[in-house]
């Protein structure tokens, strides 16, 4: 069951428990005090450490697309994201998540709306494509305009999300990228429209596409 489906199986279950359908207001919970590690300091875990646990977590791959922005020069912008998730049901957000050292990241903030690609299993040299900076990721990739942003929707992949910034949380030396789905789809193995049964995903883990 995808994220989507656990989300509605547990209102589903609330309503039914006799929880009330609409929610009250949430008070805004203090904002934690928050600090970098000092210069004199020992970090809490090793970095090596850090990326070889949490290696072990398989994940998706994506690539984060966003049009040009009015006034740029340069074309479409994207990178390949693994940190990617669904947020919310009602209203459907989703976010990703982009290191603030990021060149490619301001460009979309600039264009203030993204597309989520989903890659295949048959997408690993894309994927790599999109992992590197200073080429043009997007010569000889066949693409089209999502509906709503207007993103590049690459061909081929198991499914795209269309999106428009919603909200940017800091999150360490990374940023947390909230979108509003405005429109979504799965395609099949040839880019066209379709339940994306017949696309396996592609996966990383241990650092290494699998």
């Amino acid at each position: 069951m995808g994220h989507a489906g656990m989300a509605a199986a547990a209102v589903r279950y609330l309503r039914s428990a006799g929880a009330p359908a609409v929610a009250g207001p949430v008070e805004t919970l203090p904002r934690p005090e928050l600090r970098a590690v000092g210069e004199d300091e020992r970090a809490p875990v090793d970095h090596g450490e850090f990326r070889r646990v949490l290696g072990n977590f398989a994940t998706g791959v994506t690539v984060i697309t966003a049009p040009q922005a009015p006034g740029e020069a340069a074309g479409p912008a994207g990178f390949a994201c693994q940190s990617f998730s669904s947020l919310s049901l009602d209203p459907p957000l989703v976010c990703f998540m982009v290191g603030r050292t990021s060149t490619t990241w301001p460009r979309i903030a600039r264009a203030g709306v993204f597309c989520v690609n989903v890659l295949g299993a048959h997408q690993g040299d894309l994927c790599r494509g999109f992992a590197v900076s200073g080429a043009d990721k997007f010569a000889g990739v066949g693409y089209d305009a999502a509906p709503v942003s207007g993103a590049p929707r690459l061909a081929g992949t198991a499914a795209w999300i269309d999106c428009t910034i919603h909200a940017v949380h800091t999150g360490g030396d990374h940023l947390i990228v909230v979108g509003r789905v405005d429109a979504l789809g799965a395609g099949d193995a040839d880019g066209d429209a379709g339940d994306g049964a017949g696309v396996s995903p592609l996966l990383f883990h241990r650092g290494r596409f699998v």
